[in-house]
């Protein structure tokens, strides 16, 4: 069970001034406009084109792509904390965020250099492999500034409407451009499919919509003070990594829950992502969807699963993070096992159980937003949510593996469903002994 909120997380909340409206919905529109380089470039549209047969043999392309985003991870993995860190000292996460959302956006506007043929894949890769790193990076700057702009009484609220807001915004772009350039043979402003044109003015319109909708956020939140501890860039990156070490150590020593948090939210997160990662493919494989109805579903999923996030977010300050994160995770797994064991139904199965279990994915990722926020002390915001970068990517293998593992056991694609419910399970058994102690208290 939770513990209640500390005296200091107390203080806190009487010391922190009333945010406005207003400051929230700018800070949450960096989520409504950074949603298009998670649905539109990394999942439904530009990490398609790149694995085309335009660029190359399927598996030799699809090697590749995994090489490109392996590379990315491992730059995440490695300088995410250091990153955030610095940043925070240095009164820097304004900065950085807009810098790096400066990038993303850039990225995102010359994918459409990347023409059909296979001398352009290396640009593509690169412009993919950046964004991504980019992209990390600006999330651990934004995530870090839910501090500024909540306080324990609507910490849920606010990050659960932040990142309903990013699913709704990824879904809004994501049919305006399938309907507007993808499906049609002539689409707007006459574009067409051929030399890829549709697709490659898609990334220029979500590149625009991104910088365009990212803007309000730097007018809204203020920029963090300088630390008093901080004595320049060049000293700083020379023993950020040795601080970095030490603030683990101390976290082992003095704040141990948030340490077995990080590690259990990186393991049910993962599980998370594979909800999305392998949902295509087991609609296509084992109930039949056509490329079509995938994307209709995908729609609807993350539709259904932003509006379930600022709903259940609305309500979380009263039950708790943690309560919210255990009550989806299990009805997940339920809505997981019905899935694989009614498979022979039919296709409604999947439309039922599938959106069902969409539902909770968004509120399980919000919770643990918040309930990391709640548990950092300020000035270390940056640091620990670039620890949480950092662990998330640490296991990214393991539901890819899950699912491949099971496929290979069971002999079929919806055997891979019981792969990605054991990566939850795993994170669900690592969430249930963690405790609400906030690293100012245990200091």
């Amino acid at each position: 069970m939770i513990a209640p909120n500390t005296a200091a997380g107390a203080e806190a909340d009487t010391d922190l001034p009333a945010v406005r409206k207003r400051t929230v919905f700018a800070w949450s529109l960096w989520d409504w406009g950074s949603a298009s380089f998670n649905a539109v470039v990394t999942t439904f549209v530009f990490s398609v084109y790149l694995t085309s047969e335009s660029f190359g043999p399927e598996q030799e392309v699809s090697a590749k792509l995994g090489t490109a985003l392996l590379i990315a991870g491992i730059v995440v993995a490695l300088f995410a904390p250091v990153i955030g860190r610095l940043s925070d000292a240095a009164g820097r996460r304004k900065t950085w965020l807009g810098i790096n959302t400066a990038i993303v956006v850039a990225c995102t506007a010359l994918m459409v250099l990347v023409a059909p043929a296979e001398q352009y894949l290396l640009l593509g890769l690169v412009l993919l492999a950046v964004g991504n790193v980019a992209f990390e990076f600006a999330s651990v700057s934004y995530n870090a500034m839910l501090g500024q702009i909540s306080n324990n009484r609507n910490v849920g609220k606010i990050s659960g409407f932040g990142w309903g807001m990013g699913y709704l915004g990824g879904i809004v772009l994501l049919a305006i451009l399938l309907v507007g350039f993808i499906f049609p043979e002539v689409g707007w402003f006459g574009v067409t499919s051929e030399g890829a044109w549709n697709i490659r003015v898609a990334m220029v319109l979500a590149a625009a919509w991104f910088g365009i909708f990212a803007v309000p956020v730097f007018f809204a939140v203020p920029e963090i003070p300088v630390a008093a501890e901080y004595h320049g860039a060049g000293r700083g990156i020379l023993t950020a990594y040795a601080d970095l070490f030490r603030s683990v150590r101390n976290l082992w020593r003095t704040a141990r829950q948030t340490l077995f948090f990080l590690i259990a939210s990186a393991v049910f997160r993962d599980g998370l992502a594979g909800v999305f990662t392998f949902g295509g493919v087991i609609a296509a494989r084992s109930f039949g969807f056509d490329s079509t109805t995938v994307i209709v579903f995908a729609i609807a999923a993350n539709v259904v699963a932003g509006l379930a996030t600022i709903l259940i977010g609305m309500f979380e300050d009263r039950i708790g993070a943690k309560s919210v994160m255990v009550a989806s995770l299990t009805l997940m797994l339920f809505c997981g096992l019905l899935v694989f064991l009614l498979n022979p139904l039919g296709s409604w199965v999947f439309w039922v159980f599938g959106l069902l279990l969409c539902i909770f994915v968004g509120p399980v990722q919000s919770a643990s937003r918040s309930f990391l926020a709640r548990l950092i002390p300020p000035g270390k915001e940056g640091e620990i949510f670039g620890l949480y970068a950092t662990t998330g990517r640490a296991v990214s293998f393991l539901a890819p593996a899950g699912f491949t593992l099971a496929v290979a056991l069971g002999g079929s694609t919806i055997f891979g469903i019981l792969g990605i419910v054991l990566v939850l399970i795993i994170g669900l058994l690592l969430l249930l002994p963690v405790g609400r102690r906030t690293m100012a208290a245990a200091g």
